[in-house]
């Protein structure tokens, strides 16, 4: 099963974990999809596209038609939510469409005390 983690983490957390990846070889058995802060993950990861993740994942590439049919909505604003989705990195085109390349998604953060 592919797992991605769409976690918050510093530039200085995600470069080194990229480093110790190249240094070592090793990069897990996980992909990571880093945001800058809660508020900025909860912007891109809204619940229509939370939805539209739900019905692409494990899926393989599918048209943006076929991503709406799945989750009943307007083709638009479907499309609209797969380039906010791209330009995050959390999607990917593929040949025949876009594509989510994961089974299964875990989301990391942690609230402290201000």
């Amino acid at each position: 099963m592919k797992t991605v983690i769409l976690e918050v983490a510093s530039l200085d957390e995600a470069m080194g974990r990229f480093a110790h990846a190249w240094k070592t070889g090793v990069s897990g058995t996980e992909a990571h999809i880093s945001f800058a802060t809660p508020e900025l993950l909860w912007k891109v990861l809204t619940a229509k596209r939370w939805s539209l993740l739900k019905a692409l994942a494990g899926a393989g590439a599918i048209s943006i038609r076929e991503a709406a049919r799945r989750v009943g909505r307007d083709v638009k604003a479907v499309h609209a939510d797969v380039i906010a989705l791209l330009s995050a990195g959390v999607l990917r085109r593929a040949e025949g469409g876009i594509e989510f390349p994961y089974d299964a998604v875990r989301v990391e953060f942690m609230l402290k005390a201000a």
